[in-house]
């Protein structure tokens, strides 16, 4: 907010409040310094070593070709990890060899980011966080070398769309939710009302991926630490012990 009196060189709260109502635009500015929007493909390397070896093949166990797997990534930004476990999603089907509905949802707050993110376009240096292999199996460089863009194979897998997390429904019926880094930036009360959201919105036995300096605090009665140092968690049972349907 500081940052914003001083560009439009205002020098009270008061007076920015009355700018701010009469200039819709600076509103949106405000908005925009206030979303942190940082991310990157394969973030916490560690972190997604343990969901490749660990969770997608889980993911799996037990379905049937055809079977739909269902992702969440609430808070994607501008996609880069929605599309890294969209990449791990596509290399399991490989494997196994069978054809599965692979769905990946991934929304944000941020109209902008998620314009950016279905674009599916990053600049060159993302070189520096994907393996050569990946690079060459699931990205073309732009003739000029600037940058990549990730392939319409992955691209489909992803639905990408404007959500507020807090305020709008939740996806259902969900295999894998990954909420990395938007927790920290939640006070208590936000944070209480989202764990039961995706514990609800898994389904029994699930996974939620959190970030690297995030738990379920208080609500070990709904989830159980399958990997700690990773921050994945698997979806406890109610507390009743009634099965969603």
């Amino acid at each position: 907010i500081e940052r914003r009196l001083a560009v439009q060189q205002i020098d009270s709260i008061d007076g920015y409040v009355k700018y701010v109502q009469q200039t819709p635009a600076e509103l949106e500015a405000l908005f925009r310094d206030l979303l942190i929007g940082v991310t990157s493909f394969f973030r916490d390397p560690e972190a997604f070593q343990a969901i490749e070896d660990q969770v997608i093949p889980m993911l799996f166990a037990g379905k049937p070709a055809g079977a739909v797997i269902r992702l969440w990534a609430p808070g994607c930004s501008t996609g880069e990890e929605a599309y890294s476990l969209a990449i791990l999603l596509a290399e399991r089907v490989e494997v196994l060899k069978r054809s599965f509905r692979l769905q990946v949802f991934a929304t944000d707050i941020d109209s902008q980011a998620i314009a950016t993110a279905r674009i599916g376009r990053y600049p060159a240096s993302i070189a520096a966080d994907i393996s050569p292999e990946r690079l060459a199996r699931f990205f073309t460089a732009e003739p000029d070398g600037s940058a990549y863009r990730i392939h319409k194979g992955i691209r489909d897998m992803l639905v990408f769309s404007e959500q507020s997390v807090i305020k709008d429904p939740p996806f259902s019926k969900l295999d894998l939710i990954s909420c990395r880094n938007l927790l920290i930036y939640m006070g208590g009360e936000l944070q209480k009302k989202l764990l039961p959201l995706f514990h609800y919105a898994l389904n029994p036995g699930c996974f939620l991926f959190l970030g690297t300096s995030e738990t379920v605090g208080e609500f070990g009665d709904l989830f159980t630490a399958l990997y700690r140092k990773s921050k994945l968690y698997q979806r406890k049972e109610d507390l009743h012990g009634v099965q969603r349907a």
